[in-house]
């Protein structure tokens, strides 16, 4: 079974993703498509966990298919999972050593194994979704509720009472937090995303791994229902339940996605329900396909094109002109600057990028290609 809504808000997750990571310029950026500073949150700042969502929300769709192959070859079962969470871990190195490659084989710049970044998006992917798995396949429901109302919980205990050296317990700065001091511990400076701090880091892939259960739970409801709009307004009425529970807990405990913070699970929890609710809504009960069918061409293939995108973002961005100028820059500032101005040039670099992407994964939609992980 596959769900056109679920397809559909993965690929408008995917499309949000390829947005806000395309700038033409960094420096010139609409603010709600940056992630916030520290503290707080943006429209940004939903997207990752409403991907983390997804993935949660798809378990159990995939784990029905896959128990029938499982009763017959626990082994195959295990082995595709472990295989999964590999490719995935695998990929995201490649993202994150490719520029440095492409640099050394464009450019001729040195090439320096020992700085590549462990963590990454789609190495959380991974981690956070073996733990989801792991604890669907050891848990009844009300025990998983259990066990990630436990996880937030210690969590936040931790980050509040646990002192770091030199910082003492409850800092919540980049600096002195404990997911910071503990990356820095195991990972080393070397390997972390700003060398005293990483967004995707060990600790907070718990709390990460949290948020694909809050994707299982609702995937799982959706699953035994009867397709009906009753779905879609629990869907919605949850979403909105979690939206104010994580607004009050943020007033303890801030909303922060780079830590990855309880009341940030809960709060993007419920923004993903809210979502989810209206593309069930629009696409199986309306079936209204027309307006979720562009981004199901997305995703369907969603970490495909975060990998591809990725790959390509990083060439035109070593490719150099005559001038120096990177390849990205130069057609920022000579194609777009000159009609669209600096800021919306920017914007529209990225929006020019999610259609040509789009173009791309339409062709392989056509075809029915789906490229599995």
């Amino acid at each position: 079974m596959r769900l056109a809504s679920l397809d559909s808000f993965r690929g408008l997750a995917i499309a949000g993703m390829i947005l806000v990571n395309n700038p033409g310029s960094w420096s010139h950026v609409y603010a709600p498509l940056r992630h916030a500073e520290w503290h707080g949150i943006t429209p940004t700042d939903q997207i990752f966990p409403a991907f983390l969502f997804i993935v949660g929300a798809a378990i159990p769709f995939t784990l029905a298919r896959y128990r029938e192959t499982a009763a017959q070859d626990r082994g195959a079962f295990h082995r595709r999972l472990i295989r999964r969470v590999m490719v995935l871990f695998a990929l995201g190195l490649v993202l994150n050593a490719s520029t440095m490659v492409l640099e050394w084989a464009i450019n001729g710049a040195p090439l320096d194994v020992s700085t590549i970044r462990i963590m990454g998006v789609l190495q959380r992917i991974s981690l956070a979704y073996l733990l989801a798995v792991l604890l669907v396949l050891t848990c009844s429901p009300r025990l998983q509720i259990v066990v990630v109302g436990l996880v937030l919980l210690a969590y936040w205990a931790a980050l509040e009472l646990i002192p770091v050296p030199g910082y003492g317990p409850g800092d919540l700065t980049p600096e002195g937090s404990l997911p910071s001091y503990i990356d820095r511990a195991l990972l080393t400076p070397a390997h972390l995303y700003q060398g005293w701090f990483d967004p995707e880091g060990l600790l907070s892939t718990l709390p990460a791994a949290a948020s694909v259960m809050f994707g299982t739970a609702a995937g799982a409801w959706v699953k035994r229902s009867v397709v009906s709009s009753r779905v879609s307004a629990g869907l919605i009425a949850a979403g909105l339940l979690c939206l104010l529970a994580g607004a009050l807990w943020g007033l303890a405990f801030p909303i922060n996605k780079q830590l990855w913070t309880s009341s940030y699970v809960i709060f993007t929890a419920g923004g993903s329900l809210v979502l989810l609710g209206l593309c069930y809504e629009i696409m199986e009960v309306r079936r209204w396909s027309w307006v979720g069918w562009p981004f199901q061409v997305m995703g369907v293939n969603a970490i495909t094109l975060f990998f591809a995108s990725g790959i390509v973002a990083r060439l035109l961005s070593v490719v150099r002109m005559a001038d120096g100028r990177s390849l990205q820059l130069w057609i920022y500032e000579d194609l777009l600057v000159p009609w669209a101005g600096r800021l919306d040039g920017s914007l529209a670099f990225a929006l020019a990028t999610v259609l040509v992407w789009w173009l791309v994964l339409y062709g392989l939609y056509r075809r029915g290609w789906i490229i599995r992980i």
